[in-house]
């Protein structure tokens, strides 16, 4: 996967839809929309093949439609362009991440030495505690 091709294929085909944004902008709220709503087709995505996109299916359910679109909204800024740009980058990190394959974790032994300092402490702690106890004379 090419990053500059992903780019310009999410910038390509996605599509935006604006709405009013709650939070800061006093009476500017009320008439500006600055809300942006992104859309993104998983099939429309170039530079990816048919396992990478199965990938991203399992991995971006939470943000899939039904029409199997990637979808996400942003109204962090006041202006319309912010939002778009943050939308965008968004968009492309989730993908970036989702793509990547992470390494199996190999499973190990503890060794003698942690074994025994294991053992060691509870010794400790088991005689703090038994010391606790009251006293009978």
């Amino acid at each position: 996967m090419n990053k500059i091709d992903l780019h310009n294929s999410i910038i390509e085909h996605s599509s935006f839809t604006f709405a009013r944004s709650g939070g800061k902008g006093g009476q500017n709220v009320n008439k500006v929309n600055t809300k942006v709503h992104l859309t993104l087709p998983i099939s429309k995505i170039c530079g990816i093949t048919d396992e990478e996109r199965n990938r991203l299916k399992i991995k971006l359910s939470s943000i899939i439609n039904s029409e199997d679109c990637l979808f996400i909204n942003v109204d962090d800024e006041r202006h319309q362009e912010r939002n778009r740009a943050i939308a965008l980058s968004r968009i492309e990190n989730r993908i970036v991440q989702a793509l990547q394959v992470s390494k199996r974790r190999i499973k190990t032994k503890p060794t003698k030495t942690s074994k025994e300092r294991k053992l060691k402490f509870k010794k400790i702690r088991s005689n703090i505690k038994k010391n606790r106890a009251k006293i009978e004379y």
